[in-house]
């Protein structure tokens, strides 16, 4: 490690149930590559310092194999350990393959995979030059209100406010007190030295520095890495792979409105009552799928998902989310805003063409499109027509919809 007095220790040993994965979180793929590779390149690009990454037990293989895919000659400095069962002990873990010369440590979790590496190396320099605990933070912007169950009681001042990041950093032998006199289990960092009396000092964080949590925010991570690839020069053409970080930042801000194109078929058969177009439909025969088999729904949320670039509706409202089982289009396009609204897009309009011979559509057009317009909070047109008795919509036996959406930058 020659003079290296700083070490890294990169938690990820979560499961990451939240983003309704099959492997733990840190192994989901961004692109090619996965969460976990995505965060050690931004480690690998900051300053040289041992770097322990803590990994769940039935994945240090891989956690090794990413470790020799994004460190190139630092490898020699790199460890990885088997976590525990909270990140408190997951990090105690860390902490305990520090190699002695380390004095300055910083507390990363991997799920911040675009954290620029500016921000690592401005936390470990403002350790250095207090001797305190240091937290990568944001501003809050939003009003902010405290609530009780439905009911908004308060205001709170958001000058008070700001939002947590990491890399946390800390004197070694601070934070290894703190730890080993915690009283309680906590999920922060600075909240563990905190008790122990170590006061903690804020720097800037990063916008990019968002914590992948839900499948929205993993569709904004894969949205900005692959936008930024798409300007990414060849090998040769390269140079600096830091290169990335601005390309990422650039990529979050798209200048231009985007459409996106969506389609969806069901089939009758489904079990009670038909639900078309945010409407139920009494006495006509249902449309079989996993929720309610609103074709015209799903259509939209895949033209609005398409235009953002934030993948389909297979994404997001897969069998691995059961809570849109049996759902109605409320649900599907009103987290559908939602998603659209966190990875910084608005929804312009959307224009939906549906073919079916029944129901029979034009009188109930304008409740139709009111129902949709409001679960979207954008404006919906829907069109309906028959095929003259042709292919399967003509047979009766299903409905097609075509949708094309209009999004535009928050």
């Amino acid at each position: 490690m020659n003079d290296i007095d700083t070490a890294i220790v990169v938690v990820a040993a979560g499961s990451g149930t939240r983003l309704g994965a099959v492997e733990p979180k840190a192994f989901v793929a961004i692109d090619d590559a996965s969460i976990l590779r995505h965060c050690l390149r931004g480690v690998f690009r900051a300053r040289p310092a041992q770097v322990v990454v803590v990994a769940p037990e039935t994945h240090l293989d891989e956690a090794r194999e990413a470790v020799l895919a994004e460190a190139g000659s630092a490898a020699e400095c790199v460890s990885v350990v088997a976590g525990g069962p909270t990140r408190q002990r997951s990090v105690a873990a860390g902490l305990a393959v520090l190699d002695p010369r380390v004095e300055t440590v910083l507390v990363h979790d991997a799920a911040r995979a675009l954290t620029p590496p500016e921000v690592i190396d401005r936390v470990a320099d403002a350790v250095r030059a207090t001797g305190h605990g240091v937290l990568p933070v944001l501003d809050v912007v939003d009003t902010i209100k405290r609530t009780v169950g439905d009911d908004i009681v308060a205001s709170v001042d958001r000058t008070e406010l700001a939002a947590a990041q990491t890399p946390q950093g800390f004197p070694r032998r601070a934070l290894m007190d703190a730890y080993a006199n915690a009283t309680t289990d906590f999920t922060d960092d600075t909240a563990v030295v905190a008790e122990a009396g170590l006061p903690v000092h804020r720097v800037s964080g990063s916008e990019d520095s968002f914590k992948i949590t839900t499948p929205s925010d993993l569709a904004r991570a894969r949205d900005l890495v692959r936008r930024a690839s798409q300007d990414q020069p060849t090998t040769d053409e390269a140079g600096d792979e830091s290169e990335m970080a601005d390309r990422i930042r650039d990529a979050r801000q798209p200048l231009l409105p985007r459409v996106g194109v969506g389609t969806d078929v069901h089939a009758f058969g489904g079990e009670g009552t038909l639900w078309l177009a945010g409407l139920e439909w009494p006495g006509e025969p249902a449309l079989s799928g996993h929720s309610d088999g609103d074709a015209v729904a799903h259509a939209i949320v895949d033209a609005v998902l398409n235009a953002a670039g934030l993948g389909d509706i297979g994404t997001h409202f897969g069998t691995a989310r059961p809570e849109f089982a049996g759902a109605h289009a409320d649900a599907f396009l009103g987290e559908t805003a939602r998603i659209l609204a966190d990875a910084g897009w608005r929804i312009g309009n959307v224009s939906v063409q549906m073919q079916a011979q029944r129901p029979k559509f034009a009188p109930r057009r304008i409740a139709a499109e009111a129902a949709l317009t409001a679960a979207l909070g954008a404006p919906v047109s829907v069109s309906a027509t028959t095929t003259d008795g042709l292919g399967f919509t003509g047979r009766t036996e299903g409905v097609q919809v075509f949708a094309v959406a209009m999004v535009v930058p928050a």
